[in-house]
């Protein structure tokens, strides 16, 4: 079994807002996307046809749908990583919520 890795810390607090919930998930998918890629790309390195059968396009559609669920499920054991990094930097963007006037603070 693999462990995950450390060294990241996923911040404590909640999403306050379904903006900041929408951004976190958004984050999410595209490290995913990232890693997808970057199997993809690592794939490409491996010497083809090399073996005593070739596996032909079904080799080729069954070793993209391993390589889609893998990216979905390696980032789980990471701790944080991009997506965090993300979230973190696009948060600052989001729209600010207005806040609700206080009572003892309306013009009189």
């Amino acid at each position: 079994m693999s462990r995950p890795v450390t060294g990241v810390s996923r911040p404590a607090a909640q999403d306050r807002t379904p903006q900041e919930r929408s951004l976190r998930e958004s984050a999410r998918q595209l490290e995913g996307v990232f890693v997808q890629q970057l199997y993809k790309a690592m794939r490409e390195t491996v010497p083809q046809g090399e073996g005593i059968v070739s596996g032909g396009a079904g080799e080729d559609m069954f070793t993209g749908l391993m390589d889609q669920h893998l990216a979905a499920e390696t980032p789980s054991h990471w701790g944080g990583g991009l997506s965090e990094a993300l979230y973190r930097q696009l948060r600052g963007r989001l729209p600010v919520a207005a806040a609700p006037l206080d009572s003892d603070s309306s013009p009189r």
